[in-house]
């Protein structure tokens, strides 16, 4: 199981990684910056004529060995949990998700900076300015040496937060979803099913985690350093300061190229493992 979530994740995160890296530029835009466009289409657009259509996979590295980790320690984890739940509601299923994404995330947060660091750079690199790492290897170490090695954890609360709200999205409505469409004979437990229940919990993920998506991003963002002035103390300072000089509003900055790339992203990651499983012989998730 375990194999099969991290192969069938890499398919899904390679699929939709540009959509991810449109997602994480729109929110590290702040409401003073006016030389960068909000609109997901158009800086997408603007990526690729900068720096090529290699520009939307910068980060695709760490984001791939981020769910090496992530994905099949909160997948297996949560069916592992969910034997162990004394019922079969939906606030059960919640809570069983989002312990298993907390788990996994606290695992996966250093890769997850990274990602986080090298999508920040191609902003950089599309305003003229020389990108901060060179790759993976060149940013772990760098993070390492200038900022410490628990610095790779920077962010990890935000990170944890999320992780925990996207999982309990996620995880328990696609499982309760897919049960009331087989339970409601809607369809059979197929690539319909399937599809069914992925987008609804896309949505709902979407909708629950993208104020900690934003904090998160913006807090991996930030490098430290003797000579570094930080612009946020902490999460809860971010989100004060996000929502009182940028509006409420912002907190769900990017949801459309989130929700665009969730939707998709989980509907690649959840038929690739059903039918993984069912080439392996293992009963449907």
């Amino acid at each position: 199981k375990m194999a099969l979530t991290s192969l069938s994740a890499m398919v899904a995160e390679t699929a939709t990684y540009p959509i991810d890296i449109t997602k994480t530029r729109l929110q590290l835009i702040s409401s003073s910056s006016q030389s960068e466009s909000t609109n997901a289409f158009r800086l997408a657009f603007d990526i690729v004529r900068k720096q090529g259509i290699f520009g939307l996979y910068r980060g695709l590295s760490p984001a791939i060995l981020r769910h090496l980790f992530y994905t099949p320690l909160r997948i297996v984890g949560y069916e592992h949990h969910r034997l162990a739940l004394p019922t079969d509601s939906l606030h059960a299923k919640a809570i069983a998700g989002g312990i298993s994404g907390v788990l996994a995330q606290v695992v996966a947060s250093p890769a997850d900076l990274v990602k986080v660091r090298m999508q920040a750079d191609s902003r950089l690199v599309s305003q003229g300015q020389l990108p901060r790492y060179n790759g993976t290897i060149d940013a772990v170490s760098k993070i390492l040496r200038k900022e410490g090695f628990w610095q790779l954890w920077r962010g990890v609360l935000p990170n944890v937060q999320r992780a925990f709200l996207v999982n309990m999205g996620e995880l328990a409505c696609y499982d309760h979803a897919k049960r009331f469409i087989l339970r409601n004979q809607v369809c059979r437990d197929n690539i319909y099913a399937h599809t069914l229940a992925s987008f609804m919990s896309g949505l709902s993920a979407t909708t629950l985690s993208c104020p900690a998506d934003v904090v998160k991003t913006r807090m991996m963002n930030q490098s430290s350093g003797k000579e570094t002035n930080l612009m946020y103390k902490n999460s809860f300072d971010c989100l004060l300061k996000t929502a009182k000089h940028e509006g409420i509003m912002a907190l769900w900055k990017g949801f459309f190229p989130t929700w665009a790339r969730l939707g998709p992203w989980q509907f690649v990651f959840w038929v690739s493992y059903e039918k993984f499983r069912h080439i392996a012989g293992l009963p449907s998730f």
